[in-house]
């Protein structure tokens, strides 16, 4: 058990300075590397990192985020390390905790310390380059990390936008460690039906271009600023390319010039909770396990946060173990511990290590560390290989029991069992059909009739259904043989909206069902007609498209809860159980709610449908009186593959969007030469002031991806800055 006097002496490390001449000498050391380091802007503000090692590399590109975003860099390690409360206030209490029990700095820093040597030395850069960039900026005023640490990026080492730690339920771990309360800002439990948070990936095999060459979608969908775009280059083999999630060191989704990977959130059953029943017994508790009795556990953690003064207050746990995890909750009189992913070393060499691979095996060795536990991967190459792979960390379990449930955790039965290998998981390699694609749905329709089969995997390894997009990936890539670059770019953008494939039929159906004489019946006939001509294609003109998502948000309103339609979506739930008189009135209220908004129902999608982006706050702000820019594409949950999920705000009658697309990148992968094209949701740069905040909102808007400057030759006349990190 750590001692609390410890503990709070790593809390308030931070505060603590560097004597002078180990400062001096510091300095002397960052600036001689910056000198091995240069910077190109291009001509849309993205940086082009170029360095001798792979080190340097890090130090300029952490470096360059830093000048584009130091918020959103900071903001994330707090949430990380646990330290949002000494910024934000009592509030974030419980998100601390939670990262708090994963994110030990004592166990952090002894990784750190155990890590192979070329690891170290880039985590070493990383701080390097961050606390350089405080130097060198004084002007940036941190909220809390005024010093960075090599050992830090231990705590984010994956990545994904749904990192498993969030699957903790902060309010019932509230209850648990702090008593009842009401959930505070920020801890609201996420509703079924918001807004479908993932990716989307493609992988085409030369067999299906027209020029031979294998291709990748990149389609993150993530709320809007959530990583960067950059380039890192050294003289050791590192050239990689995409969007980095500010404050890592590593390209997350992107590619290099032999292969390229795009990660999408998966539904794979990996997250595990195990009831236990324990007694008290002397100072603490135990449990049984099997015939054996086992301690609990017992850590301090104490939470620095923000008081009412301003000044920090801190609050002290006493968390509870068992061999399974942290426990979180309580349920039925027993504690539910969690198991999930804890290995940040492998995790980070994994990360960083794609971004140079080769070739497929390679790739694929660095899967076999099974330290990528929330993404599944699509993947390509210049020798002609495409890729599904499924989350490569999975442990395995005995398949008679319901892992979607707590299971008994005093049952050694209940045990992992090692964790599942490449060999076992439904990966697709090659397929014949020259395609496969994940939209954050199952893989058993990743490439089409080549698609690995549900039944030869234990439940757990997926427990994800189709999903809209899904189905609207398959329509755009089947039967097809002639890919491109453009083509791929049609295909992210194609504009059907599968998710009413099934609900206007009944719609119409209903309105035709319905006696002449029904008030309700004329009160609908125009809105009827313009559903019974629209193709199901979203565009700024269309009419039917505010119509259509105006009723289909009105009938989920009216819809029972997930838990009462059997499983069955909105949309599947809309055609077949939805009365005639629910789907007429649905569109009654939908329609005079447009009016009553708009001035009329008949109200273009690109008019309300709108990208704004007016500050640099991490919590959009948004303004009707303001510029905005109208956007053709709609929501995810409406099956477009194309993101943009779009809503009113309190003093807003427009949608604004704050999530979906937010990098989108094509890929063609030439035996001697990449090349691709891409965009970033409103601009490289988070400061306003920078003509790079907003330059890329009409492409992003239409879909208008850019040229790539892959290589250094393709930047000569597109730079608009070349320099050393401090100049």
């Amino acid at each position: 058990m750590r001692k609390p006097a410890l503990l709070l002496a790593v809390a308030f490390a931070h505060i603590v300075s560097t004597p002078a001449a180990a400062q001096n000498s510091e300095r002397a050391r960052w600036e001689a590397q910056a000198q091995r380091i240069t910077i190109i802007r291009d001509d849309w503000g993205i940086a082009h990192v170029y360095g001798r090692t792979d080190a340097d590399a890090v130090f300029g590109m952490i470096y360059a985020q830093a000048e584009d975003d130091f918020n959103r860099v900071e903001t994330n390690y707090l949430t990380s390390l646990g330290r949002l409360a000494e910024a934000e206030g009592e509030a974030r209490i419980f998100n601390d905790l939670r990262a708090r029990m994963y994110a030990d700095p004592d166990s952090l820093r002894a990784k750190f310390a155990a890590s192979p040597e070329w690891l170290r030395a880039l985590m070493v850069a990383w701080a390097d380059g961050l606390n350089y960039f405080l130097l060198k900026n004084p002007q940036v005023k941190p909220r809390v990390i005024t010093r960075f640490e090599p050992w830090m990026p231990l705590s984010f080492s994956e990545g994904s936008i749904g990192g498993d730690i969030e699957r903790i339920n902060i309010p019932r771990l509230r209850e648990f460690y702090g008593g009842p309360g009401a959930t505070m800002p920020g801890e609201e439990e996420r509703n079924e039906d918001l807004e479908p948070r993932g990716s989307n990936g493609i992988a085409i095999a030369p067999s299906i271009t027209t020029n031979g060459l294998a291709l990748l979608l990149i389609n993150p969908h993530t709320s809007f600023y959530f990583r960067s775009e950059l380039q890192m280059v050294s003289d050791e083999g590192l050239n990689a390319y995409g969007a980095v999630t500010w404050g890592q060191f590593f390209i997350y989704q992107g590619f290099n010039a032999n292969a390229g990977w795009m990660h999408t959130s998966s539904s794979v059953d990996n997250i595990d909770e195990f009831a236990v029943s324990v007694t008290k017994k002397g100072d603490g508790y135990v449990y049984m396990h099997g015939a054996q009795e086992r301690p609990v556990l017992t850590q301090r953690i104490t939470v620095p946060f923000k008081g009412a003064n301003g000044a920090l207050d801190r609050r002290t746990f006493t968390v509870y173990r068992t061999h399974h995890g942290p426990v979180v909750r309580a349920q039925d009189g027993k504690w539910i511990a969690v198991a999930l992913m804890d290995i940040p070393v492998q995790a980070l060499m994994q990360s960083y290590g794609r971004t140079k691979s080769r070739n497929m095996q390679d790739f694929v060795n660095l899967l076999d560390t099974h330290s990528n536990s929330s993404n599944n991967t699509l993947f390509a190459d210049n020798s002609g290989n495409i890729a599904y792979f499924h989350a490569n960390y999975v442990p395995r379990r005995d398949p008679r029991f319901d892992w979607t449930r707590p299971v008994d955790g005093n049952d050694p039965a209940t045990d992992y069992k090692g964790v599942h290998s490449m060999a076992e998981s439904p990966n697709v390699i090659n397929p014949s059909n020259g395609w496969t694609y994940n939209t954050n749905n199952s893989p058993w329709s990743a490439a089409g009739p080549n698609s690995p089969r549900k039944d030869a995997f234990p439940p757990y390894m997926d427990v994800g259904s189709e999903n809209a997009r899904g189905l609207h990936a398959i329509r755009v890539l089947q039967n097809r043989k002639d890919f491109s670059l453009d083509a791929l770019v049609a295909a992210a953008y194609d504009s059907y909206l599968t998710a009413f494939e099934p609900a206007i039929p009944p719609l119409i159906a209903s309105y035709d069902a319905t006696p002449a004489t029904s008030p309700l019946k004329a009160r609908v006939a125009e809105q009827a007609d313009v559903l019974r001509r629209w193709d199901l294609r979203w565009g700024v003109s269309s009419v039917a498209t505010t119509l259509a998502i105006a009723w289909y948000d009105q009938l989920s309103r009216m819809s029972p809860p997930m838990s009462q339609r059997g499983g069955q979506s909105i949309a599947d739930w809309m055609s077949r159980n939805a009365s005639d008189e629910q789907r007429l009135t649905a569109l009654a209220v939908a329609s005079d709610t447009l009016t009553a908004r708009y001035g009329t129902w008949r109200t273009a999608w690109g008019d309300i449908n709108r990208f704004q982006r007016l500050t640099a706050d991490i919590q959009a702000r948004f303004d009707d009186n303001a510029p905005s820019t109208p956007v053709m594409f709609t929501s995810a949950q409406y099956g477009s593959l194309a993101s943009f999920g779009a809503r009113m705000y309190q003093n807003t009658k427009k949608l604004y969007g704050s999530s979906g697309n937010s990098f989108v990148a094509v890929v063609e992968f030439g035996k001697d030469s990449v090349r691709a094209r891409a965009v970033t949701a409103g601009g490289e740069s988070g400061d306003p002031a920078s003509p790079h905040f907003n330059d890329q909102a009409t492409r992003y808007a239409t879909g208008n991806l850019r040229p790539v400057y892959y290589y250094r030759s393709q930047l000569a006349g597109h730079t608009r800055r070349e320099y050393r990190p401090g100049q």
